[in-house]
């Protein structure tokens, strides 16, 4: 932190408080860990009370778009009938659906089913039957801000083998908001999140882990879910990141199909899972944006 500011003067922030009443106290920690050599999230990426109400903006926008595929999804539909819906929503609610042409990604949604562990490509061609389990992750620009969070669906009646799976991985999650406390390293949300997918025989995709996200798609941190507890960054008030562990039935190996150089598969093709929600970091813990 460079800027000269007096405890009188208006906080940098834009909050309209006194900088003495304001940020400070969290400048002050911020530059006593820096001293020390912990590791901390470059200021700049520490999220205004202006920035935070605009990315909400775009939450809620990826919010109703994933309830909008909540209400519509079943045996029989198509992975581009679920890419339409995304792009129409988002689109009529005044937002821009993110992964398409991200890097060169042709759809509006990443839709993930069984073996597949992510970046699935929607096609007219890939049929939900029964039994099935998909990952639908939806990410939205609205006025230049970012969101992005991913549910699971269960399509009709699914084995049990799936349905722990799923449910699993919903508790990783929970367990990973949980352990979100300011000031601490994030390896010790990642290191419970692996723990408890350990406890339940799985595990957790290694290669792809969360970020950071807002004012881009993808900021730092990149935040794993094998990590080892007091490892990583310090989590600051302000810091907005996804949960989102990849939890695979076999093993934790996993391959990128080489012909559309998207989809990541697991090697042994048992079934992977995935939720994701985004997080704020606030004085007492988190405040989860999107899910």
């Amino acid at each position: 932190m460079t800027l000269k500011i007096g405890r009188n003067d208006p906080c940098w922030c834009g909050s309209g408080k006194k900088y003495k009443k304001c940020h400070e106290a969290i400048v002050t920690k911020y530059k006593q860990f820096r001293q020390k050599g912990v590791p901390i999230l470059a200021h700049d990426l520490i999220k205004t009370p202006e920035q935070i109400e605009k990315i909400k903006e775009s939450c809620r926008i990826n919010i109703a778009v994933l309830d909008y595929v909540a209400e519509h999804i079943g045996p029989g539909v198509t992975t581009q009938e679920i890419d339409n819906w995304v792009h129409e929503e988002t689109i009529k609610r005044g937002g821009i659906p993110a992964p398409l042409g991200y890097d060169g990604f042709p759809k509006s949604v990443c839709t993930s089913i069984n073996e597949v562990v992510c970046h699935g490509i929607p096609s007219d061609d890939v049929v939900l039957k029964e039994g099935d389990i998909i990952n639908v992750d939806v990410s939205t620009i609205y006025n230049g801000y970012f969101s992005d969070s991913s549910r699971m669906f269960c399509i009709g009646k699914i084995s049990e083998e799936k349905e722990k799976l799923v449910k699993t991985v919903k508790e990783c999650v929970e367990i990973g908001i949980s352990k979100v406390k300011p000031w601490e390293p994030i390896g010790n949300m990642g290191s419970a999140v692996h723990k408890h997918a350990l406890e339940n025989g799985y595990t957790v995709v290694r290669e792809i882990g969360g970020h950071g996200v807002g004012l881009e798609f993808h900021e730092d941190p990149w935040v794993s879910y094998t990590s080892e507890e007091n490892s990583g960054v310090l989590m600051i008030p302000g810091m907005i990141f996804t949960i989102e562990p990849m939890v695979n039935m076999g093993t934790d190996e996993i391959y990128t199909d080489e012909e559309d150089e998207w989809t990541v598969r697991t090697v042994d093709g048992l079934p992977s899972a995935q939720w994701e929600v985004m997080v704020l970091v606030t004085d007492t813990g988190c405040e989860v944006l999107c899910w």
